[in-house]
């Protein structure tokens, strides 16, 4: 098949993944787990060029050592990782070995453009070839649509930094980045340099800066809340109940960063009694030199450093009309409110390397469901034999204490000959002899 017919092709599959991130990749292992095969029954798509996720664009100078907390992905530890190597190094190397590990067939580099209901489509479309088809998905990429019964979106949010906009910028004639596009401190040394923002990555930057440059100045637009003491499970699922909440009400996420303040540790005290985390309130404007205040008070800069965060990368489900009038996707767990096709995994509390494992687990299991009850409707199989043969009622289950005892690895190696797009009685099968029930 060449180029032009792979792009013109519409290709018909259970699931489709966008983004293989640390969200996508554990989406990908748990339909692994469930008996799917890739490349026949879902398909991992991902626009980066290399495995890594948004970590393999991080500066050099964030080490893996300075990562605030990496969680392993299902099935298989992170470890002998060397502290002072970049995190981009570390973490790409360790996704690699995941996804060839599991055989997770990540395509790439691919961009989704839209995603489309199926149903809407017109009943032919003899340019595109695409059909009209009730219930599906039409997933439009550089490599060819998909026509899928359910998607899970992984896509993070690095690909939508978020560049406030304030009087004045376009006259500043120094120089303005920001955090995706931050090189490391040393571009900076010798320089005036404001960094924005109140986050663990303004602070990581302005602390790393200040070692080299002329002069740094801290702004941010509310007063950094600094936490002291231990952050633990209690703590953590408070934190997560409270951007949950903002997306049950279909309000744009925050992070999970931005409600558990800054951690006092040694680095940052250091920062403060040497007055680099000086913090001052928002400027008013931008000038052709700097910055101003409204009190009459200037700073002249070279560098604006925007350390303002990111927002979640979805423009491509625009067309789904899934947004409400609060600006944000209303979800329940992970599925979208307003399409049960659809999953939402790293998006709002799920948004952390731990919350993005749970996030991907959660997001297949209801889709297995999702598609079980489309194959009974299809077959008008309810109360009658699924089409792998086996009865659905007394279908050999694995004692959960049993499964347990398996490894995670182990789990997801489930026989291709396996019938059925969910595979459950090849999974419980070799699940159990690997038990030895």
């Amino acid at each position: 098949m060449n180029d032009f017919e792979a792009k013109t092709t519409v290709r018909d599959i259970d699931v489709v993944v966008i983004g293989a991130g640390q969200a996508g990749l554990s989406a990908a292992y748990h339909l692994r787990r469930t008996g799917l095969r890739p490349d026949r029954d879902f398909v991992v798509l991902d626009h980066a060029p290399r495995p890594g996720g948004a970590w393999q664009f991080r500066w050099p100078s964030l080490t893996y050592g300075k990562v605030h907390g990496m969680h392993a992905l299902p099935g298989m530890e992170l470890t002998g990782a060397d502290a002072s190597r970049p995190s981009s190094e570390v973490i790409g190397a360790y996704f690699t070995a995941y996804e060839e590990r599991f055989d997770l067939r990540v395509h790439r580099p691919v961009e989704v453009s839209a995603v489309r209901d199926a149903g809407a489509a017109p009943a032919s479309d003899s340019a595109s070839g695409v059909t009209g088809a009730p219930g599906r998905l039409l997933v439009e990429t550089s490599e060819g649509t998909y026509r899928a019964r359910a998607l899970i979106n992984a896509t993070g949010t690095w690909d939508r930094p978020f560049w406030p906009r304030y009087q004045g910028q376009e006259t500043f004639r120094g120089r303005q980045l920001h955090t995706a596009d931050y090189p490391g401190p040393e571009a900076f040394a010798g320089l005036r340099v404001i960094v924005v923002g109140g986050g663990a990555s303004g602070t990581q930057h302005l602390m790393e800066i200040a070692e080299v440059a002329a002069r740094t100045t801290w702004v941010t637009r509310r007063e950094p809340v600094y936490r002291e003491g231990p952050f633990g499970e209690m703590e953590g699922r408070a934190a997560v109940a409270l951007v949950e909440e903002r997306v049950r009400r279909g309000l744009p996420p925050q992070s999970v960063v931005s409600v558990t303040g800054l951690p006092l540790n040694d680095a940052i005290k250091r920062a403060r009694e040497q007055g680099v985390l000086d913090r001052n309130p928002m400027f008013d404007r931008i000038t052709p030199t700097g910055v101003a205040w409204d009190d009459g008070r200037t700073v002249d800069a070279d560098v604006i450093l925007w350390a303002t965060g990111f927002r979640a990368a979805i423009d491509h489900l625009v067309p789904l009309r899934l947004r409400e009038p609060g600006g944000g996707i209303r979800v329940d767990g992970t599925r979208a409110v307003r399409d049960e096709r659809v999953h939402l995994v790293g998006y709002g509390p799920s948004a952390s390397t731990i919350g993005a494992n749970r996030a991907g687990r959660a997001a297949v299991g209801e889709i297995r469901r999702l598609l079980r009850r489309e194959e009974q409707e299809e077959h008008g199989e309810r109360g009658e034999r699924d089409p792998g043969g086996a009865p659905e009622q007394g279908r050999a289950q694995v004692p959960e204490e049993k499964r347990a005892q398996v490894p995670e690895e182990k789990r997801a190696q489930v026989p291709e000959q396996a019938g059925g797009p969910l595979r459950e009685r090849a999974e419980a099968r070799a699940t159990a002899a690997v038990a030895g029930r």
